[in-house]
């Protein structure tokens, strides 16, 4: 498994994002816009719940039949002439990729968006063996310039504004600097066609393998995905192994779902159907294709009862709908897979240890699983992962104290009451105006940015018998 290099600690990320005006301002319009987006185009369909109930059970199938899917997958892919390699973990696609280049004399590679290279830190593999590699999605373009990584499953430059983007290229491309998206993109797509045009070897992601076709899905709303696909002499196509589906029928549900839960689109710009290498009455194609099929933890995954976190077709949807990624962006999660799915799958890849924030980086108030295409309950799973993470010991030490603490108080009536009694004194002290706007520490942090409502004059219990029996005594 490949671990990020350490970052900063979760809090100190969280922090600095929340420190950035520039970057909650373009989350605000980007996931706003794109959830406004999404609703519109689900609105359209005739029975929208009907097709998510559809598409969650064609990925639910897939999961629970995926060793004999991906047999046929690799049986047909075959049959039509690519190579299929197994990979295990991060370090074996890797070499299986240097090794293709080596033997083929790659020395420029281009790549369409791979959510799953960046999982396994393809490029750093790529390039610390001297090949030139360049992203070719426009987004992912724009942050390889700019050194960072994607911070979005579908948008990874949403971060950026149209500002931040004139200078990168200034710097970067030696161009004047201009704030005009439509020159900004022109100047991207003059360098691109160069590279290209010399590329020996494209390497893309893969939205969907059907096993019954052995047909490769790349959606994308950029020429891009053609261009990597297509031009080279070599097509490298890189999936998780979640990402098998059993038919061509599947298919054609899930590419109704993806783009209206991603980006509020009927359909991609491009809908690429990748079927073997070129033939030879084809006017153009790759004359090998291989096709890598990676683990790196998904089997794993799946015996720890977490298989319903594969089911996630990464549209992005529960991103944008999320109140804490709309905040903190994606780079405070830490790694490649940000919002709330990314709090589930983090820990799942890397282990609890390495992620113990992240399934607290979350409201839990439902609204990713409102929006999943699929219906992953990701707030039952992030429950379940705080659960894991409570028994192996990895609360801070204060926050075990607490829970203690309230498990101690909530045991007995009389210790109940009193403590009521003691918190309605203690906020009728501090309350000014019928609200608390300052708490002592370590309270004061929610305070900062918020008020907190005092305690009722009357409790509930005192409420509740007056209602039930006509009775004045107290609670």
């Amino acid at each position: 498994m490949r671990h990020p290099s350490a970052p900063p600690p979760f809090a100190q990320r969280v922090r600095d994002a929340l420190e950035d005006r520039y970057l909650r301002t373009a989350l605000q319009r980007a996931t706003v816009q794109f959830t406004r987006q999404r609703a519109q185009a689900f609105a359209e369909l005739a029975d929208p719940e009907a097709l998510r109930d559809h598409a969650r059970a064609a990925r639910a199938y897939a999961i629970a039949h995926l060793p004999e899917l991906l047999e046929r997958l690799e049986a047909e892919v075959t049959e039509r002439g690519g190579v299929v390699h197994w990979a295990e973990d991060a370090a074996q696609a890797n070499q299986i990729v240097l090794d293709l280049a080596a033997s083929r004399g790659v020395k420029r590679v281009v790549k369409s968006k791979s959510m799953v290279s960046e999982e396994i830190g393809l490029n750093h593999a790529l390039q610390s063996a001297g090949l030139e590699v360049t992203e070719t999605d426009l987004g992912e373009f724009i942050i390889q310039l700019a050194g960072e990584t994607p911070s979005h499953i579908v948008v990874p430059a949403v971060h950026k504004r149209k500002e931040d983007i004139a200078e990168v290229f200034e710097r970067h491309l030696d161009v004047p600097r201009t704030l005009e998206p439509e020159v900004l993109t022109a100047t991207a797509r003059r360098r691109l066609r160069r590279q290209f045009l010399q590329a020996d070897m494209g390497i893309s992601g893969v939205n969907f393998a059907v096993a019954e076709t052995g047909t490769l899905a790349i959606l994308t709303n950029e020429g891009n995905g053609r261009f990597v696909t297509g031009l080279p002499p070599i097509h490298v196509a890189i999936m998780g192994i979640e990402k098998v589906i059993a038919t061509l029928e599947d298919l054609i549900l899930l590419i109704q779902m993806l783009p209206r839960s991603a980006t509020g689109q009927k359909l991609t710009t491009y809908v690429n159907l990748v079927n073997g290498p070129a033939r030879p009455s084809d006017p153009d194609g790759p004359d090998e294709l291989h096709l890598i099929l990676l683990d790196n933890g998904r089997s794993r995954i799946i015996a720890e009862g977490y298989a319903e976190a594969l089911y996630c077709i990464r549209c992005g949807a529960c991103l944008n709908s999320c109140p804490v990624y709309r905040e903190i962006g994606g780079h405070a999660y830490g790694w490649v897979y940000p919002g709330p799915i990314g709090a589930v799958v983090t820990p799942l890849l890397l282990g609890r240890a390495h992620a113990a924030d992240l399934p607290y980086a979350s409201s839990l108030c439902g609204a990713c699983r409102d929006v999943c295409p699929v219906r992953i309950d990701i707030p039952r799973l992030l429950l379940h992962l705080r659960g894991e993470l409570t028994a192996g010991g990895h609360l801070p030490r204060w926050e075990r104290w607490g829970i203690q603490g309230w498990r101690w108080l909530m045991a007995s009536s009389d210790r109940y009451r009193w403590a009521g009694r003691l918190a309605r004194w203690g906020s009728a002290l501090l309350a000014r105006g019928g609200r608390i706007r300052w708490l002592p520490p370590p309270l004061h942090r929610w305070t900062r940015s918020r008020d907190f409502p005092p305690f009722a004059a009357r409790p509930f219990r005192a409420r509740w018998v007056e209602r039930s029996h006509g009775s004045g005594r107290r609670a």
